[in-house]
């Protein structure tokens, strides 16, 4: 009983490594937006970042600071739709997991009371080979999942503009167009004077 237990320690430390790894992975928190930007305009750019769009929101973020510099500009990546980030998130556990796997020459299959397969050896007697071939694969397949091709403008929480939709991203003078627009339907709206504040 002892040697079996020897012989499953790296198995269980790399399954708790695993498990803690997932378990402690960053939760995200939602921001709530009561009392943010009272009276000033917000504009909100979500973007693929895979895709390489930061450099385009980058881009518009010090074009519409000179020109509408009442404006708020945030930006933030677009998660992409359904399963794909679960998807993605597993696929990189996987990976990591199978390089540790294969750098520390566990064998898996005999642990298991089977044969170890002949492309198992192979992999585990090429491990930088190996390796490398599960990190790009591995990166290929996680990119896939996450591109989105994303770039949504909101003004106010209004959706002005989506890529996914359109099928391109806003030359800057159509966005002035938008902006001006919104901004004018904004203005021609009254104050109520019987309005207690």
């Amino acid at each position: 009983m002892d040697a079996i237990s020897r012989k499953h320690v790296p198995l269980i430390c790399i399954l708790l490594f695993f498990g803690f790894s997932l378990l402690t992975a960053e939760k995200e928190i939602p921001v709530t937006k009561f009392g943010q930007n009272v009276g000033g305009p917000t504009m909100t750019f979500l973007y693929c970042y895979s895709c390489g769009y930061r450099k385009a929101f980058e881009d518009y973020v010090n074009i519409l600071s000179e020109k509408y510099p009442q404006i708020k500009v945030t930006g933030a990546n677009y998660n992409p739709p359904g399963m794909n980030m679960y998807f993605s998130k597993m696929i990189f556990a996987i990976k990591i997991l199978l390089i540790v796997v294969i750098v520390s020459s566990y064998d898996i299959f005999g642990a298991l009371g089977q044969q170890t397969p002949s492309w198992w050896r192979h992999l585990v007697d090429n491990k930088l080979y190996a390796c490398m071939m599960i990190f790009f694969v591995g990166n290929m397949l996680e990119g896939q999942l996450v591109s989105s091709g994303a770039f949504e403008i909101t003004l106010n929480d209004v959706p002005v503009w989506s890529k996914l939709q359109t099928g391109r991203i806003p030359a800057p003078q159509e966005l002035f167009q938008i902006i001006d627009n919104q901004l004018q339907f904004g203005d021609k709206i009254q104050e109520n004077p019987d309005f207690v504040k």
